[in-house]
């Protein structure tokens, strides 16, 4: 009975969109913490709910599932970065599951050195999403590099996702933080470019 509780609660789909329902498969391994449904469906009640051709940053991706449910959304095109394997393998199964492969670029990479190189490509988001592994928070260091590299374009919004008890500034260069959300132990920030 516990395992199969244990499996519900990792059961991952789209929430909304012209892919909702799709099921998305979780990174095996307990090396990644993947957004819950509910986490997802309050923050893009946030942050959206629907896009319209932005441009997605998804860094720390995981599984996918913040850049694939963005691009349910309307959103034109999505980056997804994340230095482990296993994660680039499910990240590329989840889009062809959702025939979003076109729309998606997906990189294995350190995120620190992949923001260098979108910097050098001269590439501009109006989303970003920054959820990396708790014990490996560099959140602000990443919010100053976005801002310094022009990798954000103006009103671009950022969601740092991170674990209660550890502190975000509500100002970060031109970002300025707008809303934060407590879920359990989990909190997320979202913060506006003032270009």
């Amino acid at each position: 009975m516990c395992q199969i509780e244990a499996k519900r609660m990792f059961k991952m789909r789209v929430i909304a969109g012209s892919k909702k329902g799709h099921a998305l498969k979780a990174v095996p391994g307990k090396s990644t913490r993947p957004t819950t449904d509910k986490i997802k469906e309050s923050l893009f009640s946030i942050i959206g709910p629907f896009f319209d051709g932005e441009k997605v940053l998804d860094l720390f991706a995981g599984s996918g599932g913040l850049g694939i449910e963005s691009l349910s959304r309307g959103a034109g095109e999505a980056v997804f970065i994340d230095q482990a394997s296993v994660a680039i393998k499910t990240i590329k199964e989840n889009l062809a599951a959702c025939h979003l492969e076109d729309q998606a670029s997906v990189y294995r990479n350190d995120a620190m050195r992949a923001l260098k190189i979108l910097q050098k490509n001269e590439a501009v988001f109006d989303l970003v999403f920054l959820d990396p592994p708790y014990k490996k928070q560099q959140l602000e260091k990443i919010l100053l590099f976005l801002d310094g590299a022009g990798l954000v374009a103006d009103g671009a919004r950022v969601v740092c996702e991170y674990e209660k008890g550890d502190f975000l500034p509500d100002i970060c260069g031109r970002f300025k933080k707008i809303k934060e959300a407590h879920y359990g132990i989990t909190v997320l920030s979202i913060f506006e470019f003032e270009g």
